[in-house]
């Protein structure tokens, strides 16, 4: 009996084509970071809402799976967080083990990176941990937040690597232009992390404290909008760039403009929308993961042999 279910086992994982287990993992990959962002969402609104430490144990709630009792707004916000980050952990697992168990027929570095996610969202989990028992240390949350941007770019650098793409083979510098702006980005996430997690806008107005902090956020916005604006204008400028770039570029643009909207409307309204607040952090995740994908794809049209840049019919008649 154990040789039948050994060999149907083996029959059921050969019975999987190359292309079948590449469009598997790409879209478990891509729910993955659709979660991700979420959750990210979830945490803002989380610590917007002062519900970080709604359930003062962890990793249960009060005790809990679910905490029906005790059960409100705020209870409800940093629970159902936490479950949205359980998810994503078994599906990171689930990853893991699909990337080994069809390795053969998958790209050789996919079982890596996918050791890599799991290895951050596991990391995310203990830091989790800490921001309740260590009471929202501002250096903690910050850290937090980094490592769910940084799980959310692995995720899209591999779901992007693994989407079928045709370069044009004509992006040159735009992939550098690319990976500058998610940079900046990826720090002024970081800076707006630290003004967040130490209520910096409201210490800087009210005692004249921590505006450094504050001030740092501001400035930053400067070279990350210009970085970001690069792109769009120097992908237009580019001839024969594939649409697919070109509409990242214009993602990225309108995502620039709104995120800037929502951070002076923040600004004016000293945190106090929550709404706006939350947006705010959002659409700068949101701008993050187009400019990784952006960037992904340049690097892919640069890679472009002359071959790759034919249409099919080219091809089949040569």
């Amino acid at each position: 009996m154990a040789d039948s279910v050994f060999q149907n086992s083996t029959v059921n994982k050969n019975s999987i084509t190359p292309d079948k287990a590449q469009m598997y993992v790409r879209r478990l990959i891509w729910k993955i970071a659709i979660a991700t962002l979420l959750l990210m969402a979830v945490g803002s609104a989380t610590r917007v809402m002062n519900a970080g430490l709604a359930c003062p144990d962890w990793p249960l709630c009060y005790g809990q799976l679910v905490p029906t009792q005790q059960m409100n707004l705020q209870v409800f916000l940093e629970w159902f967080h936490r479950l949205d980050a359980a998810l994503i952990g078994l599906s990171a697992m689930t990853l893991v083990g699909l990337s080994l168990w069809w390795r053969q027929k998958l790209p050789r570095w996919l079982p890596y990176a996918s050791l890599l996610a799991l290895f951050l969202i596991v990391f995310q989990g203990v830091l989790g941990g800490l921001t309740v028992t260590e009471m929202l240390r501002f250096d903690i949350v910050t850290a937090h937040l980094g490592t769910a941007l940084l799980f959310f770019c692995v995720l899209l650098v591999m779901g992007t690597t693994l989407t079928p793409y045709q370069g044009t083979g004509v992006a040159n510098k735009l992939p550098w232009f690319g990976f500058t702006a998610a940079l900046l980005i990826y720090l002024q996430s970081l800076l707006g992390a630290l003004v967040g997690s130490r209520w910096a806008l409201h210490q800087c107005l009210n005692l004249s404290q921590l505006c450094t902090v504050m001030n740092s956020h501001l400035i930053g916005v400067l070279p990350a909008t210009v970085a970001t604006l690069l792109v769009v204008f120097f992908s237009w400028r580019t001839a024969a760039l594939h649409p697919a770039l070109r509409q990242l570029a214009n993602a990225a643009g309108w995502l620039v403009v709104l995120q800037i909207l929502l951070g002076v409307a923040t600004f004016r309204f000293h945190l106090q929308v929550e709404p706006l607040t939350v947006s705010h952090q959002a659409i700068g995740a949101a701008l993050f993961g187009v400019l990784v994908v952006y960037t992904v794809l340049a690097f892919r049209d640069n890679a472009a042999t002359p071959d790759d840049t034919l249409t099919p019919s080219l091809k089949t008649e040569s």
